[in-house]
């Protein structure tokens, strides 16, 4: 873990990456390039579908905020008169697959995010190898099919491609894995249908995302609510095993909040040991680290739910998109 945090530091940081991750870097390069000739070149690899596929992605390693923009998505499409289902890899979580979530699932069987992602009520399957957990979709009756963080995954069929960029850390230092945080060449941005940025200031083309959350809601009784201004002005311990930490952390400082951070890493399993907090301050978490706390949380413990905001137009544009693909 304090590797990936020196590295991360370099990635975003502008420091020049270490010599030893450049060989690697070229040939992390030539097996992305020649997966993705594979495909090209073998149609018939690729799975098609028979409803349309949206996937929604990023190129960088880290959290871009992916998750509330697919829930978004989601019941946006919805409100345009489709039936969509949410794909995933089921990261962090033990079931392989293909299984189609029932809404009480442990979190650590299905993954954090597709735990998360179940509680706005769509439809979720998850799956190592995505399209045979997709056709558990279209089986239950979903028409339309969302793919977390697919862009990558070439097998799967695509007929709408959404990707996510942090709009502060943008791509780093556009190197790619492991001398900086690119999954793909920085050029496969000039591929997809449309590019969201996840706050910053967008470029041309791009469509800019706001992240609101502005409320809290009690761990151990979720009819209890209180606005994060209410916590300004005092100490609180902050946790996160997301991809940006940081971003969380100065959200809550933002709200004028004394922030102890306690970063972990991405989809960490957490455990009542990780909170060995003596003081009697309150403790904010994200909505996906608390689906994971919820068995041993405390009256003072908070999750801090956030909904992304995008323009109507970027709905109908996708909705269009959609309907023109078949």
């Amino acid at each position: 873990m304090a590797l990936g945090a020196s590295l991360q530091r370099r990635w975003y940081g502008g420091g020049t990456p270490p010599l030893w991750t450049r060989p690697l870097e070229a040939l992390y390069g030539l097996v992305v390039r020649r997966r993705a000739e594979r495909f090209r070149a073998d149609p018939a690899s690729v799975v098609r579908l028979p409803v349309p596929v949206v996937v929604v992605g990023n190129i960088t390693i880290g959290g871009t905020g992916k998750t509330p923009l697919i829930v978004a998505l989601a019941k946006a499409m919805a409100q345009r008169g489709f039936r969509p289902g949410i794909v995933s890899r089921g990261y962090g979580g033990s079931e392989r697959g293909p299984y189609l979530l029932t809404g009480d699932d442990d979190p650590s069987k299905v993954g954090d995010e597709p735990s998360l992602i179940r509680q706005s009520g769509v439809p979720v399957a998850i799956g190592r190898e995505r399209p045979e957990a997709a056709r558990l979709l279209v089986d239950a009756g979903c028409d339309l099919v969302l793919a977390d963080d697919g862009l990558q995954h070439h097998r799967l069929g695509r007929d709408v491609e959404i990707c996510v960029v942090d709009g502060e850390r943008r791509l780093g230092n556009g190197h790619l894995l492991p001398a900086g945080p690119l999954r793909e060449s920085a050029s496969r941005l000039a591929t997809v249908d449309f590019i969201v940025v996840n706050g910053g200031v967008p470029r041309d083309g791009e469509i800019v995302m706001q992240l609101e959350g502005g409320v809290a809601v009690n761990m151990a009784d979720d009819s209890l609510t209180a606005p994060l201004a209410d916590f300004a002005g005092r100490p609180a311990h902050a946790v996160a095993g997301i991809g940006n930490p940081a971003r969380f952390f100065a959200s809550l400082a933002a709200q004028g909040i004394a922030v102890h951070g306690h970063p972990f890493a991405d989809h960490h399993a957490f455990t009542r040991d990780d909170f060995t907090f003596a003081d009697g301050c309150p403790v904010l978490m994200t909505d996906k680290d608390a689906v994971k706390c919820r068995a041993f949380a405390r009256p003072n413990w908070w999750r801090v739910p956030v909904r992304a905001i995008l323009p109507e137009a970027f709905y109908d544009a996708v909705a269009s998109r959609i309907r023109a693909s078949r």
